[in-house]
């Protein structure tokens, strides 16, 4: 009998660094890529290899999310099976979630329900393709409590990860430390360490009981990557799993062993121009292992005019349906739907997010654009950066964001 999985999505995070794109929605309800929400990449991988008992759970200002998940994600009843979002229940008292450990404590009645053998613990707000099936069946043969998603790095880069230090069979975890500056390089590669995916498999029992342990200690931070896998590490019952050993049906050589955590404007940014290359970094147009999410009745993109310089077009760049690109250029952008771009406008290198307007005449570089923003006729974005400062937030890369429904001036 096929061992019974439990996937929790934990989805409740702030995303601080990513404002102002989560002023006013949770980071997993962050668009991405046109289409879709970042949440709909872990749920399409969990779906994708068939397991369809999902529970998501959320916190902060969950409501977008909480929407998407309830008219996008549905399954067959007549299965059993099912996605649902989970706000924090306050069973154990009149309190939030503490932290992504405390969440799962809070939540034991999902896990005392339906009584799984492992539990999957996964994040919610990075971009990959992944199949959790051959990283279940990993955990169940190693016999571990634990199975933690590494995935391999330059040492030089320790700093900015979680790193897992293995043992010298490389797969039993010796230690878990957060941007380590004395990192230790992998036993076959010693120039690459193992930073953590967030991604965990747990055999139940111990999940629970780790879980409870954690939950009467008042001096943790009740996380799970900083409380309870060091605790199960230090009881020598955590091994990591390889990310590059996940072979996805339909991946490229290019693409292959492709995660990206967007946790910063630049990295959302630089996940999005890796969709538009001729041979694509991250490659969407994978069909057979999709990426889910809501289909609403758009129409086809349209691109219109074509007297003299007024020639509506775009070039290395995604266009959604429901665009209209109208005697304009776009250039490596990704357009989402209900985005209309008017005659003489230039956008490059740009993400405009749904229902975002460009008016005639107007410039539009290295920027991202949130839902709704107007650009009025002859306005310039991205042209003078000392003054786009002064009126928008600029990351430490250039990139100029405008959240959602922000005035633009001319």
């Amino acid at each position: 009998m096929a061992a019974k999985v439990l996937a929790i999505v934990l989805a409740g995070g702030e995303g601080k660094r990513l404002m102002p794109l989560t002023t006013d929605r949770a980071k997993p309800a962050v668009p991405f890529g046109g289409m879709y929400r970042m949440v709909d990449f872990v749920l399409s991988n969990l779906a994708n290899a068939g397991y369809l008992k999902i529970v998501v759970l959320t916190q902060y200002k969950s409501h977008s999310l909480d929407r998407h998940i309830t008219k996008t994600w549905r399954m067959s009843t007549l299965l059993g099976n099912y996605v649902t979002p989970v706000p924090a229940q306050q069973r154990r008292g009149p309190w939030w979630f503490a932290g992504s450990a405390d969440a799962i404590y809070q939540s034991f009645n999902l896990i005392y329900d339906e009584q799984p053998d492992y539990v999957i613990v996964f994040g919610a707000d990075h971009i990959y393709r992944m199949d959790p099936r051959q990283m279940v069946e990993d955990h169940i043969a190693s016999g571990a409590s634990v199975t933690v998603a590494g995935i391999r790095q330059p040492l030089a880069t320790a700093d900015q990860f979680g790193v897992i230090e293995v043992g010298e069979d490389g797969r039993r975890i010796r230690a878990f430390r957060e941007k380590p500056t004395d990192a230790v390089g992998l036993p076959d590669a010693p120039d690459e360490i193992y930073a953590s995916m967030g991604n965990y498999v747990f055999t139940t029992r111990a999940l629970v009981d780790v879980v409870e342990r954690d939950a009467e200690d008042k001096t943790s931070k009740h996380d799970m990557g900083g409380s309870i896998i060091p605790a199960l590490v230090e009881r020598g019952e955590a091994n990591v799993y390889d990310f590059r050993d996940n072979e996805v049906p339909g991946s490229t050589d290019r693409d292959r062993g492709y995660w990206r955590d967007v946790g910063t404007l630049d990295s959302f940014y630089d996940a999005h121009m890796d969709l538009i290359n001729v041979h694509p970094v991250f490659n969407l147009y994978n069909f057979d292992w999709p990426i889910y999410t809501e289909q609403p009745p758009f129409p086809p993109a349209k691109f219109v005019h074509q007297w003299g310089e007024r020639v509506g077009r775009a070039v290395a760049s995604m266009v959604s349906p429901g665009a209209v690109i109208s005697g304009s250029l776009v250039e490596n952008s990704i357009v989402s739907p209900k985005v209309k771009v008017h005659s003489w406008a230039h956008v490059d290198g740009s993400v405009l997010m749904e229902g975002v307007d460009i008016g005639r005449h107007a410039v539009v570089r290295r920027a991202i654009l949130d839902k709704n923003v107007q650009v009025p006729e002859g306005a310039e974005i991205g042209v003078d950066l000392e003054r786009d400062r002064q009126r928008y937030t600029v990351s430490d890369n250039g990139i100029v964001v405008i959240g959602k429904g922000q005035k633009v001036e001319p």
